[in-house]
């Protein structure tokens, strides 16, 4: 959620910052004229409610019962503030409503464009492999019986696989591995969260009312199944305060995601890129506002060491406005390389979302003990996500001969070298 007060005092940056997102900023001047009417109803509330304390001061102070007319002067201020608190409700309710829609402001540095297309290209690391003899998942899967898209199908519908023997046992390894290497060496905090979460919850992280469609939801319970343990975990604190110096936060999480895909039908229909159910390793922290662009820099390395480590040739993207997520202020994306797809296949996307989280689900933290409470930056990333790297792992792999070698770091998990 934005500042309220930022917006009306740099309209112009906030409506030229949200038109490149390509947002409808008619309704910034309904935000400043119900945060004007908020205001004037606040003063006069105060001013009621300060003649009538000091009318109930004065009948104290006198030890003596109202007058008839001071009863009615009373009883109507009482009734004038009534109807105000009314009003100001009525006015927070519809601000809150409006703030809830409204998308994260990009930084500075995200290039701006109306969709992917003006994307940009950071570099490319590692090396493609390109061999006639690789063929893509979705054939070497069934072919060596670790993959069965026909038993997903039949048991779920659409867009669900089941995973068999070594493929199974490659999908476990690969998560418990990027999970201890998370932990064993970049400095995270391992975290089992729920899977299935309140509505504050989701309003929290940004993806509701915003992404209601593509989520499911168990209505009996009013709970809510993640599409990413990022809303899990940036709810860890809400409503709370982070205690001084405990910041950076670092977690990571290895939890399912669950999506109906609505806006992508007709895509990725082969194999098992695009699915309603997969596994992510999901990163996340809570940092000092000047530090979270850093931050930012080393979680994006820390998800390109887990590709480089895996053999994996990774391309980093960065976002335009027309193209990064809800909550998010910049984002860079990672992607593979899957030999037998031929294509760049995205197994992360790595954001900012300054205090656009926090403030949605009142997270706030002190610097020290006689400082005011402020909101930290959170950041997000998958570090990685499942089941492409699986399928980048069985297309890269393939060897002439019709084995896949499995990536050496995985070796000790996996128990066996090739499939």
């Amino acid at each position: 959620m934005l500042d309220i007060k930022k917006i009306i005092e740099n309209k112009k940056l906030y409506s030229e910052g949200l038109l490149n997102r390509g947002y409808d900023v008619s309704n910034l001047d309904e935000i400043i004229s119900l945060s004007d009417s908020r205001s004037t109803l606040i003063t006069e509330g105060d001013k009621k409610r300060a003649q009538r304390n000091e009318i109930s001061k004065t009948i104290g102070n006198e030890k003596r019962k109202p007058t008839d007319e001071e009863t009615s002067f009373i009883k109507n201020l009482s009734e004038e503030l009534k109807n105000i608190d009314n009003d100001l409700s009525r006015i927070n309710d519809n601000l809150r409503a409006i703030m809830l829609e409204i998308p994260n402001l990009p930084h500075d540095s995200v290039p701006v464009g109306k969709d992917d297309s003006a994307n940009i290209e950071i570099d490319i690391r590692g090396s493609l492999k390109d061999e006639d003899y690789i063929i893509p998942h979705w054939d070497i899967g069934p072919e060596k019986d670790i993959l069965d898209l026909e038993a997903g199908a039949n048991i779920s519908g659409a867009r669900f696989f089941v995973l068999k023997e070594k493929g199974a046992r490659l999908h476990r390894a690969l998560m418990n591995w990027m999970v201890d290497t998370h932990t064993d060496e970049f400095g995270y905090s391992e975290i089992d969260p729920p899977y299935l979460v309140k509505e504050e919850t989701m309003i929290g992280s940004g993806n509701l009312p915003k992404f209601k469609d593509n989520l499911y939801r168990d209505e009996e319970t009013d709970l809510w199944l993640i599409p990413t343990a990022e809303v899990s975990l940036n709810a860890l604190h809400q409503g709370k305060i982070i205690s001084p110096e405990m910041l950076p936060l670092s977690y990571v999480a290895r939890t399912p995601s669950f999506r109906k895909e609505h806006t992508s039908a007709g895509r990725d229909i082969r194999g098992i890129k695009r699915v309603h159910q997969f596994f992510k390793v999901e990163m996340f922290k809570f940092v000092e506002p000047e530090n979270s662009m850093q931050d930012l820099d080393k979680m994006i390395e820390h998800a390109r060491t887990l590709c480089d480590r895996l053999g994996l040739a990774s391309k980093l993207i960065q976002l335009s406005t027309g193209d990064i997520g809800f909550q998010s202020g910049i984002t860079f994306d990672i992607e593979v390389w899957a030999a037998g797809s031929k294509e760049w296949l995205e197994v992360s996307s790595i954001s900012n979302c300054f205090d656009f989280q926090t403030r949605r689900n009142n997270t706030r933290y002190k610097q020290t003990q006689s400082s005011p409470t402020s909101f930290p930056h959170t950041l997000n990333g998958s570090g990685l996500a499942l089941p492409r790297i699986w399928v980048a792992i069985i297309e890269n792999g393939q060897q002439p001969d019709g084995s896949i070698v499995i990536p050496e770091v995985l070796v000790p998990y996996t128990g066996f070298e090739t499939i």
